[in-house]
């Protein structure tokens, strides 16, 4: 585009008369830049985490002691009759003893009585009535086995638990972010050069 400028000027002298000056003419051009603009270019790539994690098992140990359980039936055994041959010689020994002490308890009266004949009585007869008869046995009720002959003996068993927990390994390993960037540019460019022409006009 160009732009015309004229300048003039009328100079008056005396006695009325005008004289022409020369005039001066500017004649311009504008400059034409075109730009050339490329963008810059940002990359960012986040790649993933390595991830390992490990969670070992934890220590369980276990430690019981077992319950006993104890039944004593001697007692009710005998009671019943089945006694075992300590028990049985032993209370065979103490009745033997028992009827050898009431036998010779029950001579030696009979001899005293005996010794005393000539007081009177008839001491033979009397012995023979008493030993020839058979003693009453009395009628008694008895329960076997006796209320509490079995002793039981419970001794409860226990249970010892203990757990170790174990720490979580972890050897997850990061990566850094892969970034590339491409700067933008801008190339100018001159159209058109501006220009300036002075002329005068006469």
């Amino acid at each position: 585009m160009k732009s015309v400028w004229t300048y003039c000027s009328n100079a008056l002298f005396k006695g009325g008369a005008s004289v022409n000056i020369p005039k001066l003419q500017l004649q311009s051009t504008k400059a034409h830049i075109e730009l050339n603009i490329q963008k810059p270019v940002q990359e960012i790539q986040q790649p993933k985490a390595n991830l390992d994690l490990q969670q070992p098992a934890a220590i369980l140990t276990i430690n019981t002691t077992k319950s006993k359980l104890s039944i004593d039936a001697f007692e009710a055994r005998e009671s019943i009759g089945h006694k075992n041959t300590r028990s049985r010689t032993a209370e065979m020994a103490q009745q033997g003893i028992q009827d050898v002490l009431e036998g010779t308890a029950r001579r030696a009266q009979e001899g005293n009585d005996l010794m005393r004949i000539e007081n009177g009585g008839n001491p033979i007869a009397a012995h023979a009535k008493t030993n020839g008869r058979q003693p009453y046995s009395s009628l008694n009720i008895k329960f076997i086995p006796q209320a509490d002959s079995v002793n039981i003996n419970y001794e409860p068993g226990q249970v010892d638990i203990n757990v170790v927990p174990q720490r979580v390994i972890n050897n997850t390993t990061i990566n850094k972010p892969i970034h590339s960037y491409t700067p933008g540019k801008v190339n100018v460019e001159i159209l058109q050069y501006p220009s300036l022409k002075i002329d005068w006009l006469i």
